[in-house]
């Protein structure tokens, strides 16, 4: 049985497929593996396309623009899965696959795979480099972007507040969020605000610490300086910040000037959670009527026009000769390329709107596209109050 085994254990080693769902680009004939061109093409413009634009997350709008699916599969059942637009997560398992270059991850070892490479390997590696140096890059950005409050929040129970996030559309949210001890959170007394934002708190924080700062006459002191605040000079100065309803109370360190703690009170209130947008109203339409458009639509409809603009600049610098060129280059029609194009035109009291989320529903891409060279015109087309 052990010779049985080790000669298994040898042949799998030698690169065999080991089974499993085929990936895109590959189909299984006659027990053995063979590239499909048209998926194995798909696959070569995914990793160009990449290389291109900035992140994955651009790299799954541009492949949603382009109808550019992920492989379909039929079931025993007669029901198929698959063919639906790539996601996050399913491009970053794409992108990182040795198999397109004819090799298997075996428990963590990289053997040579019977299947014959569909993807040029300069390629395969040069997207490796760039996956690395982008996930550095997120990492290091996450640092730096720490809450700049941590551990000198707390409620008015005494509960520490901790730091956390929301996404949404792909925005982060940033919070601090009172949090009793393990053991406890049942039974304690819940402060009079658990959860504060964190960019308004902190605004509010280091803007009363310079006041202070610049009436203590401390200026001059190494110890914090008004051009900025940085989590080591806050904590050089703050013991802790205690968040009322009405009020946050600084509990600031002795100086050298005193060897007593100082107590400063700041006017507070917490923001509302939701805010009442300003949103464009159509003709003779209440506010209470109108809902402004969706994150993820109003998130794809400024892509687009940061793109045209884009576009349009590289025309007018001569960096690209035409709308085909441009067609050619993307490997789209020359009428999509035209209708984004089109969109750099918009009135800029339009493109602000749609950036602050301000638009009505149903004011998406296909409505703002080809738009009147008339500012005043487009407003009037789209049923829209200028002021």
């Amino acid at each position: 049985m052990e010779r049985i085994r080790d000669k298994i254990a040898a042949s799998k080693r030698k690169g065999l497929w080991v089974g499993g769902p085929l990936p895109l680009g590959y189909a299984l004939s006659d027990g053995k593996l063979k590239p499909v061109e048209e998926e194995a093409e798909r696959v070569r413009l995914i990793f160009r396309r990449y290389l291109e634009v900035a992140s994955i997350n651009e790299l799954v709008r541009d492949l949603k623009d382009r109808q550019i699916c992920t492989k379909a599969r039929a079931l025993r059942t007669g029901r198929s899965r698959g063919g639906i637009p790539f996601g996050r997560g399913t491009l970053s398992h794409l992108l990182r696959n040795r198999f397109f270059i004819g090799e298997v991850n075996y428990r963590g070892e990289i053997l040579p795979g019977e299947q014959p490479a569909i993807l040029d390997r300069e390629l395969f590696e040069a997207v490796q480099r760039k996956l690395s140096a982008q996930q550095g890059h997120t990492t290091l950005s996450r640092r730096k972007s720490n809450h700049l409050l941590r551990d000198l929040l707390y409620d008015d129970a005494g509960h520490v507040m901790t730091a956390t996030h929301a996404t949404k559309a792909g925005v982060r949210y940033r919070y601090y969020v009172s949090r009793p001890s393990h053991g406890e959170a049942r039974t304690a007394d819940v402060g009079s605000v658990s959860r504060v934002p964190a960019q308004e708190i902190e605004s509010t924080v280091v803007q009363a610490l310079r006041e202070h700062t610049a009436d203590e006459d401390l200026v001059s002191s190494n110890r914090i300086h008004l051009s900025g605040f940085d989590r080591d000079r806050l904590e050089n100065l703050v013991a802790r910040i205690q968040v009322h309803r009405t009020q946050l109370v600084l509990s600031l360190k002795p100086t050298d000037r005193s060897s007593n703690m100082i107590t400063l009170s700041v006017p507070w209130q917490k923001p509302a959670s939701k805010r009442s947008r300003k949103i464009l109203l159509p003709a003779r339409a209440e506010r209470k009527q109108i809902r402004p458009e969706r994150a993820e639509r109003r998130v794809r409809l400024v892509a687009a026009i940061a793109r045209g603009r884009r576009w349009l600049e590289e025309i007018t610098a001569s960096a690209v000769k035409s709308s085909e060129e441009l067609a050619k280059r993307e490997r789209c029609t020359t009428r999509q390329i035209n209708l984004t194009l089109s969109l750099a035109f918009l009135a800029p009291s339009l493109v602000r709107a749609a950036i602050e989320g301000r638009l009505p529903r149903g004011v998406n891409i296909e409505r703002l596209r080809d738009p009147d060279p008339d500012w005043d015109v487009q407003f009037q087309t789209l049923g829209l109050d200028p002021n």
